[in-house]
């Protein structure tokens, strides 16, 4: 079976994709989304897996979001540390759900549960579109973001906190650079992957190159040709980051929260 991973925790993605290696060596996973952009993206793009493992609460949403959008067939196993109400929801859909964290004999009964799916074509069962209202009619969850970044540095990994950051940087790699003037390399993430991490009312994406924490923002000023030009707080009070003229509006209002 082809299969994918939704899954914004890096390691809970490494470990969940060994132990799937170590129950059925047959599943192939054609990817890891660690987002609902992400994974939006990758479904339009992409045929539909034989099966899905999904967690609920990502960076940028909740994973219900995706299936209110692609309308699927294929079986969702869904992990999660959701509540009883929408464990409930999942039981009455016939879509199976592993708590974290997830036991090798439960993750192994579920799988198994997929492939029978999948061999009887009795797909029509799983119907994530009633799930989604059931969900929804006790109350939609909001969105949680990324609290802290697990970060490259000297042969380790070093969980920085959000709230540390001041801006993050793409020069070959993607750096961040905390409010102490520290610099990190991030871990396999994508500027594109990043930004859907965070809580938009405290980062943006002025360019290509930097995503600023609002915090560190000095002052702004405008330019001839319509641009932008924003200058950061100490100790980054030597960089000035230009914003585009079709980045400025926006910019502006986003300041003005």
């Amino acid at each position: 079976m082809n299969a994918i991973i939704i899954e914004d925790e890096k390691l809970v993605a490494k470990e969940l994709t060994f132990k799937i290696a170590e129950i059925d060596a047959d599943i192939k996973i054609l990817e890891v989304l660690p987002s609902v952009k992400t994974t939006l993206r990758w479904l339009g793009e992409n045929a539909e897996p034989d099966v899905i493992f999904a967690d609920i609460q990502l960076a940028d949403g909740v994973s219900f979001e995706i299936f209110e959008k692609f309308t699927l067939s294929c079986p969702i196993i869904f992990t999660t540390s959701y509540n009883e109400y929408a464990i409930k929801a999942f039981k009455v859909n016939g879509i199976d759900y592993l708590l974290k964290p997830v036991e090798p004999e439960d993750l192994e009964k579920a799988i198994q549960k997929a492939k029978n799916i999948n061999k009887s074509q009795s797909k029509s069962s799983l119907d994530i579109n009633r799930l989604v209202e059931m969900l929804q009619s006790g109350g939609s969850a909001k969105p949680v973001y990324k609290e802290h970044f697990l970060c490259s540095h000297r042969n380790a990994w070093v969980p920085i906190k959000t709230s540390e950051i001041a801006f993050f940087k793409y020069d070959s790699l993607v750096f961040i650079h905390t409010k102490a003037n520290d610099k990190y390399v991030v871990d396999g993430d994508t500027m594109d992957e990043i930004e859907a991490m965070l809580d938009p009312d405290r980062f943006y994406r002025v360019n290509r190159q930097y995503i600023v924490n609002i915090d560190i923002i000095s002052r702004v000023w405008g330019l001839e040709n319509s641009k932008l030009m924003l200058k950061l707080k100490e100790p980054y009070q030597s960089i000035e980051i230009d914003i585009s003229r079709q980045k400025a509006p926006i910019f502006k209002k986003w300041l003005e929260k």
